[in-house]
């Protein structure tokens, strides 16, 4: 067993004036304000369509559809299109899309209807969202290529 290489490393050094934690302070402020402008339009849009109680929960389902919809065309747009900000993705991917999109209560809508004795709506749910949701995104994806690829020309 070797000593420690004491004189490379002196007792008194300070790290760098600018260390990775600093350097990732924008990217988390610009997913917070990102996310809180999403979550704002999520809400929005739950007071303007209200969920039925016993009902497939349309407003939760058609929110995630075109959330993901519109992250198909952004991922396109951010690394095919134009070169982007830094910030560009964590605040608009992660943090708008993010917010705005809400799989968190796309699982209590299902759990919601199958307490109240709707499990063939809740598997309904379950299942459409998650198929409407991935082919939103290839949607959004593959027209935002072809209208690139349009453009182009």
């Amino acid at each position: 067993m070797t000593a420690p290489d004491t004189e490379s490393t002196p007792l008194h050094a300070h790290p760098p004036r600018h260390s990775a934690r600093h350097d990732r302070l924008p990217v988390v402020a610009a997913v917070a304000l990102g996310g809180a402008t999403g979550a704002t339009a999520r809400y929005a849009a739950s007071l303007w369509w209200p969920a039925q109680p016993a009902g497939f929960p349309w407003p939760t389902f058609w929110v995630n559809v075109a959330g993901c919809a519109v992250i198909g065309a952004f991922m396109v747009l951010v690394s095919q299109a134009r070169a982007a900000h830094r910030l560009v993705r964590p605040f608009f991917g992660t943090g708008v899309l993010g917010g705005f999109t809400t799989f968190s209560t796309y699982a209590v809508d299902v759990l919601r209807l199958v307490d109240a004795g709707h499990p063939r709506t809740a598997l309904a749910c379950l299942a459409a969202t998650v198929l409407a949701a991935l082919g939103a995104v290839w949607g959004g994806a593959a027209a935002t290529r072809r209208l690139l690829a349009w453009r182009r020309r």
